[in-house]
């Protein structure tokens, strides 16, 4: 077992009634500030916590949640989990404007979702490039003074958004700010963060890496719900997600098949790929992002081998689809490939190949890194070696496995 905590504070309106909290990341319930060493990590915890385990109704009843968005969970495809009914994208102020962020903006705004630009305290070109997109922007009075919020206020003031005084820590300054014009208002002064806290038996990593392999090669329905009921943990956690992300629906979801269907494939693959950002890999949520890719491209590149070699055998190539994707859970996690093995009931060749890239499976996958590493005369060998594969079908399976891993993210 393991404590989760969640901080959120109260957004009050003019009327200091309460409309929203923001969501916030804590690491214990003594320390009620944000220790964050990394801010997708931080990120991903706060919408697995409030959606996996507490339950969005719990921590926010009918209000809507401003959730802190880092620039890598902004990019990926996990956002889209989030019901733009509930959330308000917070944009960090650490994101830059560029060409890929602005583009990312405008496509979630055209979907419905709100967005916030945090911290904001000058109206720079950064501010400029995003304020098209924004729905609120949240000025921080705490390190300006009346006279620079009253200037910044009066460039915000052209633009159609909402204007939220936030870090309001003195009744002057929160007065000041409603004179001014302020819509919505957040602070010490009204209240500090509520730390809500909760428990959550912890996934096993490996497990949260074969459900996403089955999820990557759209295993049927029936063989990834056979993998939920062997994870009681991580059945809860999609129950309370889909439960949670459908609340507009008129009936609740209560079986395993029912939250697949009505969640399904790419959106589990989020989620999936969600909880694995939020364990905190050993090597960092950035090199975890570009390990899943890999990962993803090896074990469909393996699948596409195993087809050429037997063409009628699926079982074989299912074995050779795993093979690929288990193939890098050891630098994932930062741990010895054999204490992974220990822990996972696969096949003799899956085991061979992942340790001592042995038998057909194993073969393959030293061809996949040889190729990674550039290594022509190597790749050359194991091509005299494994006979059925030419240089031309290797960088067709190639091009095809890359096509379908940018598709399936």
């Amino acid at each position: 077992m393991e404590d989760i905590f969640l901080g959120k504070q109260p957004i009050l309106d003019r009327d200091q009634k309460l409309v929203a909290y923001e969501l916030l990341f804590r690491s214990t319930k003594e320390v009620n500030r944000a220790e964050v060493l990394n801010d997708f990590h931080a990120s991903a915890n706060v919408v697995v916590n409030a959606y996996g385990y507490l339950g969005i109704q719990q921590v926010l009843g009918d209000l809507r949640g401003f959730i802190n968005v880092s620039h890598d969970l902004l990019l990926s495809d996990a956002i889209l989990l989030l019901p733009d009914k509930h959330v308000v994208l917070e944009l960090l102020e650490t994101i830059p404007a560029t060409d890929e962020v602005v583009q990312r903006c405008a496509e979630l705004k055209n979907m419905g979702y709100q967005l916030a630009l945090d911290d904001v305290i000058c109206l720079d070109k950064r501010a400029e490039a995003l304020l098209p997109f924004a729905n609120i922007v949240k000025v921080d009075v705490l390190v300006l003074t009346d006279n620079e919020i009253r200037k910044l206020m009066q460039k915000l003031k052209v633009w159609p958004v909402v204007l939220l005084a936030e870090k309001i820590d003195s009744p002057e300054r929160a007065e000041m700010c409603m004179d001014l014009g302020f819509e919505m208002f957040q602070g010490y002064f009204f209240a500090k963060p509520v730390i809500v806290a909760g428990r959550k038996v912890t996934s096993n990593r490996v497990s949260l890496m074969q459900l996403l392999a089955l999820v990557m090669r759209n295993a049927k329905i029936d063989e990834i719900e056979q993998m939920f009921k062997y994870e009681p943990v991580l059945s809860y956690g999609l129950l309370r997600m889909v439960n949670s992300a459908a609340a507009m629906l008129s009936h609740k979801i209560g079986s395993i098949r029912q939250a697949l269907i009505a969640i399904g494939y790419r959106p589990l693959r989020r989620w999936v790929q969600l909880l694995i950002y939020a364990s905190d890999p050993a090597e960092g949520i950035n090199s975890a992002e570009a390990l899943l890719q890999t990962a993803a491209i090896r074990g469909r590149l393996m699948e596409l081998l195993a087809m050429i070699d037997r063409p009628h055998d699926k079982n074989y190539q299912d074995r050779a689809f795993m093979t690929g994707v288990m193939s890098l859970l050891d630098a994932l996690f930062g741990v010895e490939m054999h204490q992974i093995i220990d822990q996972l009931k696969m096949p003799h060749e899956v085991v061979n190949a992942l340790l001592r890239r042995e038998e057909r499976l194993g073969t393959m996958l030293k061809l996949i890194e040889a190729r990674e590493k550039s290594d022509a005369e190597q790749v050359e060998q194991i091509l005299a070696e494994l006979k059925f594969l030419n240089q031309l079908n290797l960088v067709k399976s190639e091009l095809d496995a890359l096509n379908w891993a940018n598709h399936i993210h």
